[in-house]
């Protein structure tokens, strides 16, 4: 580790702060309606839906609307799928996708997971990059934020039994919010090199005289909404590690902002819409701190190097770059890959596969974690939020008072839908990493051995329930069994969380919000900030420690005992 790298990682985080604080604010004002300037605009959608944007929804109606919206989603992206051999913009001629690969991707890139069992540039047509990914990017990314908010208004005022319109929230997120700052991002990576084209590919010889498909395509715009959005699927396969998907170090800086800026900023909006900003920035807190712990942890693993090479007169930066892009560097990589886990975006600029294994534990823990640090947009949000309300109420139990949450007194009802929640993520991941471990059509897929091939399985199916899409690499993800399965854990990862949240959400707007007392917790201090991380830490670690203990940490002893897999 240099003072340079992590002066480098600390411009960067500086900057998105910075970007931050106006955006939560903005976005508080969207979320109030008082954006208007696209009101014109907003209107034709309404009309063409008949939508009536003031009439309240309870948090059934509100779901209800959610999941129509994502099933409707689901079938159109299916069929482009399926049908883009027949399809205009296809100057590839790429076939139609098989319908578990079709059923995997569409799953996966309506859940904001962005999971991707294929190459993006081998497989799927301009059509299917831009009205099939690109389209699905916006409206993920918009049901997310759209959540946060009606979760945000629970918390805001008292006796509510509606948490606003999704069909409104939902709109004015992709108008106002989404689209602008993708324009924007977009136009900046075009000029930073990044193609933007209907062009087909372009055939070119190379030096040895040999001929090379050099692939093309309408990229920086998609790549844009991608990190806004943190969906993290890639135009290529290779995803930012490509030179035209990450062509020089400000991009991947770009790139690292822009998946990280909107989850840190709703939780100012957050503290904007209950009326106290301490609020929102003890979570934001809370969120960076273990952002730079993660930095912190893969940037030492990664620049200790391989100890094998070591022995051998190797210098440890250079005996391990391997699945790195040498033109980013070892700090880049390192917070580029906290941030991507941690906020449930899932692209990559590094291969983990080639990490050290306390190095690829760290991104592996991160999702674990929940993907609330900081999260998907809005996901990140109201994940937290969840574990807030189980913070107040171990702290209640400590000292023997009824908890509560900024006025809202959390009773058996909220605690038992906070951990049916919780408890969805290690059901899911380490159920089917468990089946998957002894099918043999399962373990057919896995390319490595021993506690580095579990660690590959265990990665696929947390990334999937966890709504990443990030790879750890090594397994063969397109078989049926994989594509039903992790389209499963995605889609259990997605809408089985959400369910028990907003009633979470509906059973508190209804109660009173008091006003604090001299006995009330304080939530938006060091304290609470502190018992949050804690919480946070035990449930992961308690839930997920043996399966990392028989898989990185095993592989990190192992390697340290000269042996590798």
């Amino acid at each position: 580790m240099t003072l340079i790298g992590w002066a480098q990682i600390a411009l960067v985080l500086a900057c998105i702060l910075a970007s931050a604080v106006p955006l939560g604010r903005y976005m508080a004002a969207v979320a109030d309606g008082r954006m208007t300037w696209l009101r014109p605009v907003e209107a034709v959608f309404y009309r063409a839906g008949g939508i009536d944007p003031e009439r309240g929804q309870d948090w059934k109606a509100y779901v209800l609307a959610m999941l129509s919206a994502n099933a409707a989603g689901f079938v159109l992206l299916f069929a482009i799928l399926r049908l883009q051999g027949v399809l205009p913009l296809n100057p590839q001629d790429f076939p139609g996708m098989s319908s578990w690969l079709a059923f995997n991707t569409a799953v996966s890139f309506v859940t904001n997971t962005n999971w991707q069992a294929y190459s993006g540039e081998a497989a799927a047509s301009y059509l299917s990059q831009m009205a099939g990914f690109t389209v699905q990017n916006f409206l993920s990314a918009s049901t997310g934020i759209a959540l946060a908010l009606a979760v945000s208004r629970a918390f805001a005022r008292g006796g509510l039994r509606e948490l606003g319109n999704f069909w409104a929230d939902f709109t004015r997120v992709t108008l106002y919010v989404l689209l602008p700052l993708a324009i924007v991002l977009g136009m900046a990576f075009v000029a930073l090199g990044m193609p933007q084209t209907f062009s087909a590919y372009v055939t070119a010889t190379t030096l040895e005289g040999a001929q090379q498909t050099i692939p093309l395509g309408p990229v920086a715009f998609q790549i844009a909404i991608k990190h806004l959005g943190t969906n993290g699927g890639g135009f290529f396969g290779v995803n930012a590690l490509h030179p035209f998907e990450g062509p020089d170090a400000l991009a991947t800086a770009l790139q690292i902002w822009a998946q990280a800026v909107i989850p840190f900023a709703l939780c100012l909006t957050f503290g904007r819409i209950v009326g106290d900003i301490r609020q929102g920035r003890v979570l934001l807190a809370v969120m960076l701190g273990f952002v730079v712990a993660a930095t912190a942890a893969i940037y030492a693993a990664e620049a200790a190097g391989n100890p094998l090479l070591t022995a051998l007169g190797v210098d440890p930066i250079m005996g391990n770059m391997e699945g790195k892009d040498v033109r980013f560097g070892l700090p880049l990589v390192a917070l580029f890959t906290a941030t991507t886990t941690g906020a449930s975006c899932g692209a990559v600029n590094a291969m983990f596969d080639s990490f050290m294994p306390l190095g690829g534990l760290v991104p592996l823990f991160l999702i674990q974690l929940g993907e609330v640090l900081p999260g998907g947009v809005g996901s990140g949000l109201y994940g937290i939020l969840v574990f807030a309300l189980l913070a107040v109420f171990v702290a209640g139990l400590m000292v023997g008072r009824t908890p509560e949450y900024l006025g809202k007194k959390v009773q058996a009802r909220e605690i038992k839908l906070a951990m049916l929640a919780v408890l969805i993520l290690p059901t899911v991941i380490l159920g089917f990493t468990a089946v998957s471990l002894v099918l043999p059509a399962a373990v057919s897929s896995i390319a490595n051995a021993g506690p580095h091939g579990l660690t590959e399985m265990l990665y696929a199916y947390t990334s999937a329930a966890g709504n990443n899409g990030s790879a750890f690499g090594g397994l063969a993800a397109d078989t049926p069994w994989m594509d039903l399965t992790l389209g499963i854990a995605m889609m259990l990862g997605r809408f089985a969380y959400v369910v028990p949240v907003m009633a979470i959400a509906g059973s508190l707007a209804a109660k009173p919000r008091a006003p604090e007392g001299a006995g009330t917790f304080p939530t938006h201090g060091p304290l609470f900030a502190g018992l949050l991380a804690g919480v946070i830490l035990v449930l992961g670690g308690l839930q997920f420690l043996p399966s990392l203990t028989l898989g990185p940490i095993a592989e990190h002893f192992t390697l340290l005992a000269g042996k590798t897999f």
